[in-house]
């Protein structure tokens, strides 16, 4: 078999694994969600977010094992759904990230033709 055989034998085999797993009552105040291929850029990232909301008394994020492709998030609430009280750390961790890369692009486009588009290595 070639390397590419083996690449689409991998990304059928993701196909075919969940994305999420929830551990809880999804619409209880705790749980813990298991994202599959992600790690700790998303983990951080929605810790971060879910500390800074006053409905979260906890919020904390493991990933197991390098070779495991999966990142565990634990989500205590005072009372709010803990599945809805991360989507919405989710949905401003992506408004986040989107404003971060529109802010990049612009800079990158104000100093372009100027700097012969590449960016200063010193």
């Amino acid at each position: 078999a070639s390397w590419v055989g083996t690449m689409e034998a991998d990304a059928d085999k993701e196909a075919e694994e969940p994305q999420l797993e929830i551990d809880g009552a999804a619409d209880g105040p705790q749980a813990t969600f298991t994202f599959y291929h992600e790690d700790h850029t998303l983990g951080n990232a929605a810790r971060y977010v879910l500390a800074k909301n006053p409905q979260v008394v906890f919020a904390g994020y493991s990933v197991p094992h390098p070779s495991e492709p999966k990142m565990n998030l634990r989500v205590q609430t005072t009372g709010a759904p803990a599945s809805e009280v991360l989507i919405d750390s989710l949905v401003k961790v992506a408004e986040m990230s989107r404003l971060i890369q529109d802010r990049f692009e612009a800079a990158v486009a104000q100093a372009g033709p100027a700097q012969g588009g590449k960016m200063d290595e010193g």
